[in-house]
């Protein structure tokens, strides 16, 4: 059981590091990791806040200025799909 409880925080930490690294989000760290979007939102949110208090507020940094940033995300990305539709 200890193993498990040790290889979970640090794969919080991996991720909040890799995080703030590249300026990452939720969705992209899942799928450079393997995992899902659902175990890295709990692992840089819940676990991290425990574990690295100083990671973790870079991390909700990256977090919130995604969550700012993703309406426009959005519409680009529609933009993109009804031009290709479009040609």
């Amino acid at each position: 059981m200890r193993m498990y409880i040790y290889d979970t925080y640090k794969r919080a930490t991996d991720l909040g590091i890799y995080m703030v690294e590249h300026n990452s989000t939720v969705r992209s760290t899942a799928r450079h990791f393997g995992i899902s979007k659902s175990t890295v939102h709990k692992d840089v949110t819940q676990r991290l806040k425990q574990l690295d208090p100083a990671l973790y507020a870079e991390v909700s940094i990256v977090l919130e200025q995604n969550k700012n940033e993703r309406h426009i995300r959005g519409g680009q990305a529609t933009r993109l799909k009804y031009k290709k539709e479009k040609c």
